[in-house]
């Protein structure tokens, strides 16, 4: 397209089209569509874009205008030194008291030409049910495309919808992970955090703990479910709840968030994964978890993945959780 353009999975399977030239404004434009799209620590000051135009369709006809290539060069896998470096800073704080849990992301690139990104679109057509595919795009051709499995939450009406995915394994495994004491703990100081962090805002009820498999890796999944005692803003329920320790710190708090957002720089990280994506349209707002992506900036494909990193973690077990969320993007998108 010879403009910026965005696209978002909606519960029937279709997509939601966005086409530029995108309005950026500072805040929802209630009683417009906009897509919203930040970075990870809600930085820009414009986040909502009103699209020139909006229309639906189906996966199939959305992937079917574009074909998948092979990237036939070599991918630069992380640099385990450097990601050994930054888990054993996380771990000290862990042992000072100051962090229970954080989240460093480390990243696999390949050199590639522009418009490399969206050859992968066609990949939608065939994902499994689970995940919510997602797109934003320039009109030179840089962007991000994903298939998250996580939202931060839907609202509508008075009523907010979230969960908390956290603990993953390889699907092969999923017997033993059902019993695995860390998986456990790690999710939930996910669920028990969002938990503390909805109940002044509403009464709230959370579900029984479940395993969602997608396909090559399953996560355990906790869905969350809110009415909110008094109107707030799109905006100030983003706030509220991004990040989720799923993808932050434990506690949250301001030295918490700057720790990690040095250890993302140190790694590479790209500033919008594990960002609030979505859509607000016909009233309700629809908030993704940017995870599960492939970036293309600056002549480089970028496949980022992150871990939850707590007291009981190994570097060992990290280092291959990390590979196994970044094969599974590769699957999704035709990559392996």
């Amino acid at each position: 397209m010879d403009q910026d353009w965005a696209f978002i999975g909606t519960e029937k399977d279709t997509v939601l089209i966005a086409e530029g030239p995108f309005q950026k404004v500072s805040a929802c434009p209630i009683g417009q569509t906009a897509v919203y799209k930040n970075n990870f620590d809600l930085s820009d000051p414009t986040p909502w874009h009103i699209p020139h135009r909006l229309y639906e369709a189906t996966r199939e006809e959305l992937a079917a205008q574009f074909s998948t290539r092979p990237i036939h060069s070599d991918w630069v896998t992380p640099d385990a030194d450097s990601f050994a470096q930054v888990f054993e800073s996380i771990q000290a704080e862990i042992q000072a008291g100051r962090l229970k849990k954080s989240v460093p992301v480390v990243t696999e690139r390949v050199q590639a030409p522009a418009g490399t990104l969206s050859q992968f679109i066609s990949a939608i057509a065939q994902m499994p049910a689970g995940v919510h595919p997602y797109g934003f795009f320039t009109k030179e051709g840089e962007g991000l495309l994903g298939a998250s499995p996580e939202f931060l939450f839907s609202s509508f009406e008075g009523k907010v919808k979230t969960m908390a995915l956290a603990g993953t394994a390889r699907a092969e495994d999923q017997a033993i992970f059902t019993v695995d004491q860390k998986e456990i703990q790690e999710h939930e100081f996910v669920a028990q955090t969002l938990l503390d962090t909805l109940t002044p805002l509403g009464m709230t009820r959370r579900h029984a703990r479940q395993v969602v498999n997608l396909g090559p890796i399953v996560h355990f999944q906790t869905l969350i479910d809110v009415e909110l005692y008094r109107s707030m803003k799109p905006d100030e329920i983003i706030r509220a709840l991004h990040p989720t320790p799923a993808l932050g710190p434990l506690p949250r708090n301001l030295d918490n968030l700057a720790q990690l957002g040095m250890c993302r720089d140190a790694l590479g990280c790209p500033e919008e994964f594990g960002a609030p994506f979505g859509i607000y349209h016909a009233g309700r707002l629809e908030l993704l978890v940017a995870i599960r992506n492939l970036f293309y900036s600056s002549g480089e494909l970028i496949i980022p993945s992150g871990c939850g990193v707590i007291s009981e973690s190994r570097l060992t077990n990290e280092w291959r959780e990390l590979k196994i969320k970044r094969e599974s993007v590769k699957r999704l998108f035709g990559l392996l």
